[in-house]
Formats: C-alpha cells, sequence, structure tokens
C-alpha cells in the first residue's frame, strides 16, 4: 500500500489524537496533509511541529493566538516553516476542500462537525467518520451527497465499525438485523433512585473507554447508543427495527449481525479505538499491523449479554421514534441533547434534567421537518434557544 495522506478534523480530540497514534506508529502509511481543532492552541501546535501537515486551522480565535504563540511566529501569522496556518470556518472549510488527502477522518464533536463532513465529501474525498451527529441530524442529506460524489462512508465509531467490517462479503439480502452493543456505561447497575444526585466527575469515569467529555456523558445516559442506533439507519440502509441493542459490559463483542439462517457474526477485539481508526483509513487495503493489543482469550474470563433498560436510559426508545417520525426528530433529540451535556458538565442542570430537557424537546419541536440545510439549522438554532430558557426554568 502507497503513503496515503490523509486530513484529520478535530485533531486535539481523543479520536483525532488516535488517529495521530495509528500515524506515528506506520509512518509508511500515512502522513499528515491537514490538521483542524477547534480551541485547544497549544496542544495542536505540538501535533504541528512532530507531523508537519501542509495546513493547519483552528476556528477558534483565540486559540489560534494560543497556536501562534506556541509555534513561535507573529499573532495572525499565515504559516509556520512550511505549515500554512489558517482561522474560522470559512478558512477551514477551503482548507478541507483543497486538501490533497483523498481520505478525511471527521471526529469534531457535536454537530458542528456537519460542515466540514459536507465540505469533505462535496470535494470528493472519503470520509472516515467519528462524528455521528453528521448522520443524526442530516443523515437523508449525508447520504444523498455520498452517492452523488462517489465517495465512501466508513464508519469510525467502534459499534459501526464492527458491523461494517463482519458485513463485507455478505449478501445484502442475507441480512437480518444489526446488533449494536453496549458496555452499559458507569450507572448500568446504579438505581435509577440514585440518578438525581450524579456528579459530572462521577458520570465521567467510564469503566472502558478513555473518551472527550461529550461522548462520556452521552454514554452514561445511553444516549450514545441512541445516537448510534439513528447512524446504524443511515450508515447500514436498515430499518429501525432491524437495530437490536444489548448489553455487553466486557466491550469486548463490539457488535454483531444477524443473518436470515440465524447465524450471527461478531467482530472482536481489545477496546481501543486505534483499531477502527486504522481499518478506515486502510480500507479497502491491507490491514495496519500491530495497531491494537491482541486479545488473550485465556484472559477474558466472561462474556455476558443483558437485555437494555428502558426504564432507566429512556434515550434509545426516544431515538427509535425519532426514526419513525418527522425527519427533524433526530435534528431535534441530538440539538437538546447537546446543550442538556453542556449544561450538566457545568453545573447547571442535573443528571436527571437531560432527560427531561430532552423530552420537553421532542414534545414540542419533535414534528417538525426540513427540507434544506438552511431549513436544518433553523430549526436546530430554535431549539437551542428554547432549549436554553427551559433549562433555567427546570433549575429552580
Amino acid at each position: 500500500m502507497a503513503t496515503r495522506q490523509i486530513a484529520i478534523l478535530g485533531s486535539t480530540g481523543s479520536i483525532g489524537v488516535s488517529a495521530l497514534e495509528v500515524v506515528k506508529a506506520n509512518p509508511d502509511l500515512f502522513s499528515v496533509d491537514l490538521l483542524v481543532a477547534g480551541r485547544q492552541g497549544e496542544r495542536l501546535a505540538e501535533q504541528v511541529r512532530m507531523f508537519k501537515p501542509r495546513v493547519a486551522g483552528l476556528s477558534d480565535a483565540a486559540g489560534f493566538s494560543a497556536l501562534c504563540q506556541a509555534l513561535g511566529v507573529a499573532a495572525g501569522a499565515s504559516a509556520w516553516g512550511d505549515t500554512k496556518l489558517v482561522c474560522g470556518e470559512a478558512e477551514i472549510l477551503s482548507a478541507i476542500a483543497e486538501s490533497s488527502a483523498p481520505i478525511v477522518v471527521a471526529a469534531v464533536v457535536g454537530m458542528a462537525g456537519l460542515s466540514g463532513v459536507l465540505a469533505a465529501i462535496d470535494s470528493g474525498k472519503d470520509i472516515a467518520l467519528a462524528n455521528k451527529e453528521s448522520l443524526v441530524v442530516a443523515g437523508e442529506l449525508v447520504r444523498k451527497r455520498v452517492s452523488e460524489k462517489g465517495v465512501k462512508l466508513i464508519p469510525v465509531d467502534s459499534e459501526h465499525s464492527a458491523v461494517f467490517q463482519v458485513l463485507q462479503g455478505i449478501q445484502p439480502g442475507d441480512l437480518d438485523s444489526v446488533i449494536l452493543t453496549a458496555s452499559g456505561g458507569p450507572f448500568l447497575h446504579t438505581p435509577k433512585e440514585a440518578f438525581r444526585g450524579i456528579t459530572p466527575e462521577q458520570a465521567l469515569k467510564h469503566p472502558k473507554w478513555n473518551m472527550g467529555a461529550k461522548i462520556s456523558i452521552d454514554s452514561a445516559t445511553m444516549m450514545n447508543k441512541a445516537l448510534e442506533v439513528i447512524e446504524a439507519r443511515w450508515l447500514f440502509d436498515v430499518p429501525e427495527k432491524e437495530i437490536e441493542v444489548i448489553v455487553h459490559p466486557q466491550s469486548i463483542i463490539h457488535s454483531m449481525i444477524r443473518l436470515i439462517d440465524g447465524t450471527v457474526l461478531a467482530q472482536l477485539s481489545v477496546p481501543d479505538m486505534k483499531g477502527p481508526i486504522a481499518y478506515a483509513l486502510t480500507y479497502p487495503e491491507t490491514r495496519a499491523r500491530r495497531v491494537m493489543e491482541r486479545l488473550d482469550f485465556t484472559k477474558v474470563q466472561e462474556l455476558t449479554f443483558l437485555p437494555l433498560q428502558a426504564d432507566k436510559f429512556p434515550s434509545i426508545e426516544r431515538a427509535r421514534q425519532c426514526l419513525r417520525g418527522a425527519n427533524g426528530a433526530s435534528a431535534v433529540m441530538n440539538t437538546a441533547n447537546e446543550v442538556a451535556v453542556s449544561l450538566f458538565l457545568a453545573r447547571a442542570l442535573s443528571f436527571e434534567g437531560i432527560y427531561s430537557l430532552i423530552g420537553e424537546s421532542l414534545e414540542r419541536f419533535g414534528s417538525r421537518s426540513y427540507g434544506s440545510l438552511e431549513e436544518l439549522f433553523a430549526l436546530t438554532d430554535e431549539v437551542t434557544e428554547w432549549a436554553r430558557q427551559y433549562a433555567t426554568s427546570i433549575r429552580h
């Protein structure tokens, strides 16, 4: 396999850092053309020094100042050595479109990552998709553009990567259902009555995965799995009723597929995001070597499976209702969740309040539809404003 240039959107987040670890371990396979981050200028400066991308960008002006200072160039500088420096969304979107990388790792957290995903698709680049929100809020639009541009959409979430891998070579008519596994998060065995007192520190302590704050809270509420149900519907073109969810606390089996003859195929590995990332970056060529620690079956004492506790974690049923309703419902749920998580992390909303805010948002806006990106953004802006105001009312 020849050296492949890559672009990483969200390079300072947990997925972006893992992607760069894959690059560092395989210099014969990968080189970095573009690195994009949000606010963490000093951390991006470290990455720029190590990987020397052709272009590096930050969306935040204050972060860009920190980047320039860390690189020892004047504030607002346009370059560091051979690396072009850019700031702001417009400059970043242009850099994505102009990048020579054939594949883009889309790892910006939240709906903020949608514009970068669309810019990459529109410029004919394959997408290694870690930004599940792009498909959650705009699944129809994204799939349409992927089809029009003839690019590949390769999942990086461990669950969807697992499904994608075991689907290779399977005839479409042989698939009965997709089975997504969930670790259960840190509160799998916590009584529902105790949810009121859960703190951000407790919710951030995932038992298996080391992730960013937003994804960790989503895992604690099981919203992460709810979003994955919606993502699976668009990634694999399967109806909601053919997507199963089962709790698997060990996070060894990352997901499965059920075939029409009763056969179940699963993908297993240690819980390490570098595996799905490396697979996406090399697909459909030969896999990279020694990406993850080998799974030692003699040390795996048990693989257990539990049914989902829908009364404790209503997020997944809400996701199913969204898929059965108007096309704006999923965007409403995702937007309300982003607001709720940010408020919870700021101690301005209780853990239980996350569920309440999402439920009320769906009650008010869940029947809305959109036909264009402009209508979608108008809807999510309206939901964001209303949700913040509603959260203030339920805090008192």
